[in-house]
């Protein structure tokens, strides 16, 4: 684990690949969250454009806004200081053009303090990579699922299964590498493909997320993680504690203590000492 005071940065990643160390990456919206995981010794850190689904109940990726990512990244970033951070570009704010995703990125650099930002998409979005690269700004690729265009794609599947959807997205791989991406998120790929990609980086860090464990380093959801999103759990989450059935028990006792009239106790309320009170008294009075 690094010192927590150390920060994180790209040579300290290339490094971890060198010495074949795998690294370790999760999802984060808020500040609470940011500040355990930073104590925890958590590598990198992805503000997902997934927070429109875990954080504000909406049905799918697309309704978030960059105005959403910056207060949530800025949040992220004062809870984990020393983390990588990553920003994830939401949608339509990179595929319109080169120069839409160029202001875009940079003003999550300059408002949040992020590390790199994500964009999803493969050739198609190999010269929205390079111009956010060649503007001096970190950039991740995304191949696979990618939640964006989760309509075009037929709905949240695994990508790659046969043979030639699998080249395409080894061909995308390797052209987000060469266009300047420094690593690639796969996110649902079959694992034998990731495998592939992956020995065949050389100068990029391929991130799996459900897509086996040949690669340099791993990302989960934080929510699937922990239990707290209640509408599926998607097969590659493992679950590491069921925080959302704790903090459900911890809501219905509250519930009912509330309405047996156990709660508040003695020591959950403040008290005014006798004289003052009687002083009150006669003011009143």
């Amino acid at each position: 684990m690094p010192d927590a005071r150390k920060k994180i940065t790209l040579p300290y990643l290339f490094k971890k690949v060198l010495d074949d160390e795998p690294i370790s990456w999760l999802t984060c919206y808020d500040y609470p969250t940011a500040y355990l995981q930073e104590e925890a010794g958590i590598e990198m850190i992805l503000v997902g454009d997934s927070l429109g689904m875990t954080m504000l109940g909406y049905d799918s990726t697309l309704p978030v806004t960059m105005d959403d990512m910056i207060r949530h990244t800025s949040a992220v970033r004062r809870g984990a200081p020393s983390v990588f951070i990553v920003g994830d570009m939401p949608y339509m704010s990179y595929q319109p053009s080169i120069e839409t995703a160029i202001r875009n990125a940079g003003r999550f650099m300059s408002e949040t303090m992020c590390d790199a930002v994500k964009l999803e998409g493969g050739a198609s979005m190999a010269d929205r990579i390079k111009g956010i690269v060649d503007a001096g700004i970190p950039a991740i690729g995304h191949l696979g699922l990618t939640p964006q265009s989760v309509s075009a794609l037929g709905g949240f599947k695994v990508q790659g299964k046969d043979a030639l959807m699998a080249k395409t997205i080894i061909d995308d791989a390797k052209t987000l590498e060469k266009s300047g991406a420094f690593a690639i998120l796969l996110e649902m790929v079959p694992d034998r493909i990731c495998k592939i990609i992956t020995e065949r980086a050389e100068d990029c860090i391929i991130m799996s997320l459900g897509s086996g464990p040949v690669a340099h380093g791993q990302l989960l959801i934080y929510h699937d993680m922990f239990g707290l999103y209640p509408k599926f759990k998607p097969k590659m989450a493992k679950v590491f504690g069921n925080a959302g059935e704790v903090i459900l028990n911890g809501l219905k006792a509250y519930h009912t203590e509330v309405l047996d009239k156990t709660f508040p106790a003695r020591e959950n309320w403040f008290i005014m000492k006798d004289e003052e009170f009687n002083e009150l008294k006669k003011i009143l009075d």
